[in-house]
């Protein structure tokens, strides 16, 4: 994972472990690799990993079992909306690209819809 300096690495963090779970890398109820293990495979200190997923639990989409470790919620609806937050800040991104570039509303809706069923096609193939 590359990392952009002008943003904290735990809140860049939270983005990664929250996509994980959203796109279903980290299914409801699997346990969350330990802290120790992920701070070696994004190369970052274990207390800002720790951090970040104190933050997955404060936003319910973990919860940490003393004993047994850290585990991806088994709440749906809060999944659902994780994915809809993450999509929201693709789309507003790309609302404020188009914007720039000065395109018109339906130009953007026609250039995103042609773009989704290129990959949609592409899922396919």
């Amino acid at each position: 994972m590359e990392f952009d300096p002008s943003s904290p690495i735990w809140l860049q963090l939270v983005g990664e472990f929250t996509r994980r779970i959203a796109v279903g890398t980290w299914p409801p109820g699997d346990r969350i690799p330990g802290v120790r293990e992920l701070a070696l495979d994004l190369r970052v200190n274990p207390n800002t990993v720790q951090r970040a997923l104190a933050e997955l639990d404060r936003q319910g989409l973990s919860r940490s079992e003393r004993t047994a470790g850290r585990f991806v919620t088994l709440d749906a609806a809060a999944i659902d909306q994780a994915r809809v937050d993450l999509a929201s800040e693709v789309a507003t991104e790309y609302a404020r690209r188009a914007q720039g570039l000065g395109m018109s509303l339906d130009a953007a809706r026609e250039l995103l819809g042609a773009q989704w069923r290129d990959a949609t096609e592409g899922e396919q193939s």
